[in-house]
């Protein structure tokens, strides 16, 4: 790997995602609203900011999203929905990822092999949530996950060595999850984005199209 860009570089995971690439000499660029001003939930600020980059990149690591978004909280029941709250659930974590998807694909080689990942939640598996609650957070992680799948499909007829993925990063501390980690055990941020990029770099064309754990496991739909 040669070229990398990460967007939201400026968050717990993505920074971490920043420095072991630098670490391994990958070139890499990164973007966040934080230092750069990139909003992905404005696709006008997205086709800006990736429109003024050149050349390809071996890796497009999308790093945003939150579980808090103004102040709203996870729903512990269907009562605490409320319509803002989900649709800024859905901007952030399932529109937002997706127009950077939109926007990348002239970014990624077509010759060679290619990865463009999200991070998405174990949470966002149908098959797995047994729990209920989270219902704003938890269906915008699986409208991702069909953005990213969907998108696979279509990407592999134009870039055949492509890799698109979803990836659940485990439970990591960052100021993220701070308020909901309680007793759960918690990696830190820089090995969080050890076993990402392990992860990534074991993946084949064939994974293509697959949510994935930070063991490389497949996860749920």
């Amino acid at each position: 790997m040669d070229r990398a860009l990460v967007i939201g570089a400026s968050g717990g995971i993505g920074s971490a995602v920043v420095s072991a690439l630098d670490a391994r000499g990958v070139e890499v660029c990164g973007l966040s609203r934080r230092r750069d001003g990139l909003d992905v939930t404005d696709e006008a600020s997205v086709a800006a900011h990736l429109g003024a980059l050149e050349g390809a990149f071996d890796l497009v690591f999308v790093a945003t999203g939150a579980l808090e978004i103004g102040g709203a909280a996870p729903e512990k029941s269907l009562a605490r929905l409320e319509a803002r709250a989900m649709a800024d659930q859905f901007a952030l974590n399932a529109i937002g990822p997706a127009l950077v998807l939109k926007h990348a694909l002239r970014l990624l080689p077509k010759d060679r092999r290619a990865v463009f990942a999200a991070l998405s939640a174990r949470v966002g598996s149908i098959g797995d949530n047994r729990l209920g609650g989270w219902h704003s957070y938890r269906a915008a992680k699986a409208a991702l996950n069909q953005i990213l799948h969907g998108g696979a499909i279509e990407i592999a007829r134009s870039h055949p060595q492509a890799i698109c993925v979803a990836l659940h990063p485990g439970t990591v501390a960052t100021d993220f999850t701070a308020r909901y980690l309680g007793r759960h055990p918690a990696v830190s941020a820089d090995e969080a984005a050890q076993n990402i990029l392990s992860v990534l770099g074991a993946l084949t064309p064939a994974q293509s199209g697959g949510f994935f754990d930070w063991t490389g496991e497949a996860v749920a739909w």
